[in-house]
């Protein structure tokens, strides 16, 4: 089959390799435009763009999707099937509409639950216990086209975002190349997605790093493993920015947000038990151990963390 593949950041390079290496010929892909980077703001290729400029692959990295420009490019591939993995814009109907058989989406959660921008920050945020990876008959919805395969895996204890997703990216590189011949054949059989059980995530901001205090302490911990490695988590200290990584719940008690031990180990009240924290990084300043840490800013027990 002649293959578009959407996508951008490292979560869809498992799947565009997988396909490079296939019998399936990649006629485009298509990713975001070069982006300021770094303290110098030089343009950077995401990782898709990058790679496939580097497996010699057409490359095709347009600001919108809206107008008619990118549809007569997009319409000059002459596909069979449109493969999206987290491109990060919406295909409207007219760009759905192009691929000869179907425009197929890899979503790295087992649907209905985690329909949005962040499946795999939202199942640690909410300790489920397992997840997965789900390949989608794309509609004009948010998440809501019939499920063409799915597959499902055990989140692993202590697991964070990056492995997660690392590990859900080539779950799902397999699982689509196992699907596409049942798609080439007409013979993929696309199951409607229940109306119960399904749930929402939205888009990642930089302010949900905040730490909230008086949450749990198991609830930080897995705000820590999601949020990790951006926005990661963060708390004031009279008034100055400190990330915290590293946490790991502990047995004791106090008043929300209260340095309990500041030594050896730096603990934490939080609103039910408290939280060790293994590294921290001051405002303008390199990341530090957590002892090293205390010494340096000496931090005192008895101190209240915002």
């Amino acid at each position: 089959m002649r293959v578009v593949f959407f996508g951008s950041p490292e979560f869809a390079l498992p799947t565009l390799e997988a396909l490079s290496a296939s019998e399936h010929e990649v006629a485009l892909v298509v990713s975001q435009p070069a982006r300021p980077v770094g303290r110098h703001a030089r343009p950077s290729d995401p990782p898709v763009a990058a790679r496939a400029k580097e497996l010699a692959l057409p490359v095709y990295q347009p600001e919108t999707l809206r107008g008619e420009e990118p549809l007569a490019r997009l319409a000059s591939a002459a596909a069979d099937l449109f493969v999206v993995v987290a491109y990060g814009r919406i295909l409207g109907p007219r760009t759905l509409s192009l691929p000869r058989l179907m425009a197929v989406n890899l979503h790295g959660s087992v649907l209905p639950r985690w329909r949005g921008a962040s499946p795999v920050q939202a199942a640690l945020l909410a300790g489920d216990p397992e997840t997965g990876v789900s390949i989608m008959k794309m509609d004009a919805g948010m998440d809501t086209g019939d499920v063409l395969a799915s597959l499902r895996t055990p989140v692993l204890p202590g697991e964070d975002a990056p492995a997660l997703s690392e590990r859900l990216a080539r779950l799902g590189a397999g699982l689509l190349l196992e699907t596409l011949p049942g798609i080439e054949r007409g013979t993929a059989v696309a199951v409607p997605q229940p109306s119960e059980g399904a749930t929402l995530c939205p888009k990642v901001r930089r302010e949900d790093g905040r730490v909230d205090w008086g949450s749990p302490a198991p609830a930080l911990v897995r705000r820590d493993r999601a949020f990790r490695p951006w926005p990661g988590l963060f708390a004031f200290r009279s008034g100055r920015r400190v990330k915290l990584s590293g946490l790991t719940a502990v047995e004791a008690s106090g008043p929300a947000g209260t340095v309990l031990t500041a030594g050896a180990a730096l603990v934490l009240a939080c609103g039910e038990g408290a939280v060790s924290v293994s590294s921290l990084t001051a405002e303008g300043r390199r990341e530090l151990p957590a002892p090293e840490f205390v010494r340096g800013e000496r931090v005192a027990a008895g101190e209240v963390w915002e």
